[in-house]
């Protein structure tokens, strides 16, 4: 092992990709505090107010609403595997890379999966979505509300109402809407909501977010079979969160835990809908100083998201050289398109504490800059 110490020559990366995003200072602070033990008292009282900003932030009364250990893939797997059964119908609509990795799972856990797919960069299409509802009974039909390869905000509360005539489970992808724009899950009829941590909540990753409705519990007990997955089986993990005895399950992370606590209340001291507001004007003077540089959007501005932002790749701009030179003459950090965007597209993340215009400021300059040369 190398005897200079590599965490001596970080740099400070302006983190402006699809995720994770710049942690908020408040929060390396909290990260920095001393450790507790997995059963601690002391932790039990921070994880009770963790479930209780949760519940806030996803608009729910859900009792059984946590955060596991992982990202949030391990939340859109927790979702389907406690859920899922073999031989399910589960009924997917995509228009982007993480819908289309929703329905990945769920064949992977033996459901009968039906993709319903819409262009990437577009809205999902509510007529074609009725439609096929009255075509075949689905057991679960699942969603990404603020799709991260695309920059499109779906209608989760549509599909939600939608949903209310045939009493299929909704879950809905959160992972980049949470902290960025209002979750409402009981309004929306959603069963099972998951995000992650380190984008609007401006956290570090580890730690999956999720809710489960007692629709969706009441699936999880009527299972034929056990959990598949014994680390993320929402029987075992309502035990060590909750009831009057705690039960040892894993070793959590006691310091992202704390991370979590002091993202949520950052948010809430400053108020959930000042944060909204902050983030819908960060991302207007975003898009307009982009435009002034001549770039495009590729998403109508009634369904943009303002925490995910799209640009089209100008014609003859080399864009993984622009990301490569952003990265290491200005330490500002962009994302690439995903499959049929790859090449195409940036993605500019604006998310919880960088929604600010200080921030947008910093990136054109650079921006600027890097296409001048």
């Amino acid at each position: 092992m190398r005897r200079d110490n590599l965490l001596d020559h970080l740099p400070h990366v302006l983190l402006l990709g699809p995720g994770p995003s710049s942690v908020a200072p408040a929060t390396y602070h909290a990260v920095a505090q001393p450790t507790l033990g997995h059963l601690d008292a002391d932790l039990f009282c921070i994880m009770d107010e963790v479930k209780c900003g949760l519940r806030e932030l996803m608009g729910t009364e859900n009792e059984l609403s946590i955060a596991i250990s992982g990202t949030g893939s391990s939340g859109m797997e927790a979702a389907f595997v406690n859920v899922v059964e073999p031989g399910d119908k589960v009924l997917t609509l995509i228009n982007g890379f993480f819908a289309g990795r929703m329905a990945e799972v769920a064949e992977r856990l033996g459901a009968t999966v039906t993709r319903l797919e819409f262009p990437w960069g577009q809205p999902l299409d509510i007529p074609a979505v009725q439609e096929q509802l009255q075509k075949e009974q689905y057991d679960i039909v699942a969603m990404v509300h603020a799709e991260t390869s695309t920059g499109v905000c779906n209608p989760a509360d549509v599909i939600g109402a939608l949903l209310k005539d045939y009493g299929a489970l909704f879950i809905v992808d959160a992972v980049t809407s949470l902290g960025g724009l209002p979750l409402q899950a009981d309004k929306w009829g959603a069963d099972i909501i998951y995000s992650c941590s380190q984008k609007g909540l401006a956290c570090p990753p580890g730690l999956a977010p999720i809710t489960f409705s007692e629709r969706a519990l009441g699936k999880f007990r009527g299972r034929k079979n056990k959990v598949p997955n014994w680390y993320l089986d929402a029987g075992l993990l309502a035990q060590y969160w909750g009831g009057e005895k705690r039960v040892y399950h894993h070793t959590i992370s006691s310091n992202l835990v704390y991370a979590l606590y002091q993202a949520m209340y950052n948010l809430m001291e400053e108020g959930l809908e000042n944060v909204f507001l902050r983030q819908r004007q960060a991302h207007e003077y975003l898009v307009q100083e982009l435009e002034k540089l001549g770039m495009e959007m590729l998403v109508a501005p009634a369904y943009r998201l303002p925490m995910l932002n799209t640009v089209k790749i100008p014609a003859g701009m080399d864009e993984a050289a622009v990301r490569m030179r952003l990265r290491k003459e200005h330490h500002i950090e962009i994302g690439a398109g995903l499959g049929p965007l790859a090449g195409q597209i940036f993605r500019i993340g604006l998310m919880g504490y960088n929604a600010r215009p200080e921030v947008v400021d910093r990136l054109i300059t650079a921006l600027e800059k890097t296409m001048n040369d």
